[in-house]
């Protein structure tokens, strides 16, 4: 049953994970912001008669290594798209013997590394809105959306570990494997460089958000296991980039068809009453 929330399904492609061709109808926007322009053109479409917009989070080119990444840009420029939702992808390495190279990890925590970015669409500049943004974030990613893409992965059959813990490192440097193994005992399931800030100012935008984390290998910590290199990435995400390609063509049209007012509203409100404003 459709709703009154009219439904946008904003899709941020990670690294090979960024396809345009499961659009439908493309036309690319190039836009502004007042942070500045996006990674790349949003690239507008339809999947299965569902409002979509494209954004390569590394530029189409991957020319984008990930503290440079204009996430402020990239997240507002999607909101004023109309987006209601973001269903990001992004490649990670597992911290567990369980999650195996090309396992899909739908993350429901993380843990911040990074120390370069900018964590607020509120700060302070002259074209940001006003105030201060303490947004809540004990629940990071969307409950709702992540148990419709969980459903979708058992319908289709694609492995996948229903929750996880991700841990954004700075990067664009692997981790080391005395960082590694602290990483496990932190308690981190994978280990990213794009998680953060990207699900922090989609909460602050009041955006449904939810990330499809595709493990390539065992970052450094695993003995016996070849420590993590680009090669070896690059292919673990070309023999399994169709598993996130079916996850989003199957997931996009349910989404649409259920009512998602009431979790929009609370979104917005969490995200207006997160502003302390300046007195006057």
């Amino acid at each position: 049953m459709a709703t009154n929330v009219q439904i946008k399904i904003g899709i941020i492609g990670g690294s090979g994970l960024d396809d345009p061709d499961i659009l439908e109808g493309r036309t690319e926007r190039y836009v502004d912001t007042p942070y500045g322009k996006p990674s790349d053109a949003l690239i507008v479409g339809k999947i299965k008669n569902v409002e979509c917009v494209l954004l390569a989070r590394h530029g189409r080119q991957h020319t984008i290594m990930p503290s440079n990444v204009n996430y402020q840009a990239n997240i507002w420029a999607l909101r004023e798209e109309g987006c209601t939702h973001l269903l990001v992808t992004t490649a990670c390495g597992s911290l567990r013997e369980e999650i195996q190279p090309g396992d899909i990890v739908l993350i429901d925590q993380f843990i911040d590394r990074t120390t370069k970015r900018a964590q607020t669409l509120y700060d302070g500049h002259s074209n940001s809105p006003p105030g201060v943004c303490h947004i809540p974030m004990a629940e990071p990613f969307c409950t709702r959306t992540r148990e419709v893409l969980r459903e979708v992965a058992c319908s289709l059959g694609i492995k996948h570990h229903s929750r996880g813990t991700v841990l954004t490192i700075e990067g664009p440097r692997f981790s080391s494997r005395a960082e590694s193994l602290v990483f496990r005992q932190w308690g981190a399931d994978v280990v990213n460089m794009t998680s953060v800030p990207e699900v922090v100012l989609a909460k602050e935008a009041g955006l449904c958000y939810a990330s499809i984390a595709m493990a390539t290998d065992y970052d450094c910590w695993k003995e016996h296991e070849e420590a993590v290199c680009v090669d070896n990435v690059l292919k673990t995400m070309k023999e399994n980039a169709n598993k996130a390609s079916s996850l989003l063509l199957t997931a996009i049209p349910l989404i649409c068809q259920m009512d998602w007012s009431s979790t929009q509203k609370a979104l917005q409100l969490t995200a207006q009453s997160s502003v302390m404003l300046p007195k006057h």
